[in-house]
């Protein structure tokens, strides 16, 4: 009898602690992931959007431990950050709130978003007459990487500065040299602050190789714009890929999240109006995912993918 009730108490011994290491996180499968450990913030359809926590879910593999609705990557998704009520947050990738409040912007890495990366829209009746244009574009957009229009953008929105004083101070950095133009060319832009910065680095880079330029921004919309660009009223645009390119063709869903690929689709859509896409930015405009820097810190978070690891 005293060796069956000794291996029954083993036995309750080894359960209780079997118990307490579950209980206590002795276990890394007991934790889950890291997002598991999270709080999400983003617009209240983000449930159900696939490139929001839909996509995020099924591209990723990740579920977190509550989904906060806030805003569209406006100031109450950046409030809850700042204050840990949330721990990742939806933005846009260009957000000048990136910059000031030092948060990381998490890399996309099994391409969720589709690719709305910057991308020059120019007549090719322009490009005929001045080739430089193609070469003096393409030559912008080789420079403009993420951190690049973030910062231009949180130049003039927080910081104050003018536009045309930020896009000469960038532009006399980058030390180009193209010449050859002759006449005038005319940059247009949407009511979208970020578009007038980057036509207003087009305008300046041009006239430095010999253009007169002609600046149309602030025209509206983009129902507004891309009829004055088929038209002449303008030659020149500043542009999203997927954006853009869904724009054209009226919603047949053409765009990927592949760059390569969705600016020759719209490349493509564009001879038919006259119309030229030149080469495309590594920066984009679109939904981002961020985190503050002690979370990144914290779980060692640089890609969306780390956030489906297993939780220290």
């Amino acid at each position: 009898m005293r060796h069956i009730r000794t291996a029954a108490l083993g036995a309750a011994i080894l359960a209780l602690i079997v118990s307490a290491c579950s209980l206590g996180g002795g276990s890394q499968a007991s934790k889950g992931t890291i997002a598991s450990q999270l709080v999400l913030a983003g617009p209240p359809e983000c449930p159900d959007r696939p490139f929001c926590l839909k996509g995020l879910t099924e591209k990723y593999g990740i579920t977190f431990k509550e989904f906060k609705p806030t805003d569209a990557g406006g100031p109450i998704t950046i409030e809850a950050l700042k204050k840990d009520d949330a721990q990742v947050g939806l933005l846009f990738t260009s957000d000048p709130a990136i910059a000031v409040n030092g948060f990381i912007l998490l890399k996309d890495d099994k391409q969720l978003q589709l690719a709305d990366n910057l991308v020059p829209v120019v007549r090719q009746a322009a490009l005929d007459a001045n080739p430089v244009i193609k070469d003096a574009l393409n030559g912008v957009m080789a420079k403009i990487d993420q951190a690049t229009l973030t910062d231009l953008n949180k130049q003039v929105t927080v910081d104050g500065k003018a536009a045309a004083d930020v896009a000469k101070a960038w532009v006399d950095a980058q030390g180009f040299t193209y010449s050859g133009g002759s006449g005038t060319v005319k940059v247009g832009s949407t009511n979208f602050y970020e578009q007038e910065i980057l036509g207003e680095i087009y305008a300046q880079v041009l006239e430095n190789a010999g253009l007169t330029v002609e600046r149309k921004f602030q025209l509206g919309n983009r129902e507004i714009v891309f009829p004055a660009l088929e038209g002449g009223d303008i030659d020149i645009l500043a542009e999203y890929a997927a954006t853009a390119l869904e724009f054209v063709n009226k919603g047949a869903g053409e765009a990927s999240t592949d760059p390569e690929a969705t600016v020759a689709k719209f490349s493509e859509r564009l001879t038919a109006l006259g119309l030229v896409a030149l080469d495309f930015a590594t920066a984009t405009d679109q939904n981002g995912f961020v985190v503050t820097k002690a979370t990144a810190d914290k779980y060692g978070l640089v890609s969306i993918s780390d956030l489906a690891k297993a939780a220290p």
